[in-house]
């Protein structure tokens, strides 16, 4: 039976782990946790906040998806896309999903992220 997802795995090219890390960690308030020392080889880094872990790993011929993206379910969405906006990172709005506020936004090297927060 599945019962919740471990972490989902966004990719990242070449020598962007610094850039990673000061967007994930400094503007989405994530926390660097340790990669096991086998996989750490392969460059890339991982994040979590609360039970929510990203892992970003390392493509040699990376292309960010257009479409493809994580839901992060956020609390303050307003503060939160001030945030975001404020480190240079797009903020989207979409009004389509009905009961929840939600905007896209991309990382430094261009992965789609979705943020949202239910309405009360």
């Amino acid at each position: 039976m599945l019962t919740a997802f471990d972490h989902v795995l966004l990719a990242a090219p070449p020598g962007s782990e610094a850039e990673l890390r000061g967007y994930y960690v400094d503007v989405l308030g994530m926390t660097e946790i340790p990669k096991p020392p086998a996989l750490a080889a392969r460059g890339g880094c991982w994040f979590q906040a609360g039970s929510v872990q990203l892992h970003l790993g390392i493509e040699k011929d990376f292309r960010p998806p257009k479409k493809a993206h994580p839901g992060l379910r956020v609390t303050g969405i307003e503060a939160y896309a001030h945030r975001v906006g404020a480190a240079g990172a797009p903020v989207i709005w979409d009004d389509d999903l009905p009961g929840h506020r939600r905007f896209y936004s991309e990382d430094p090297v261009g992965n789609r992220l979705e943020f949202l927060e239910p309405l009360p």
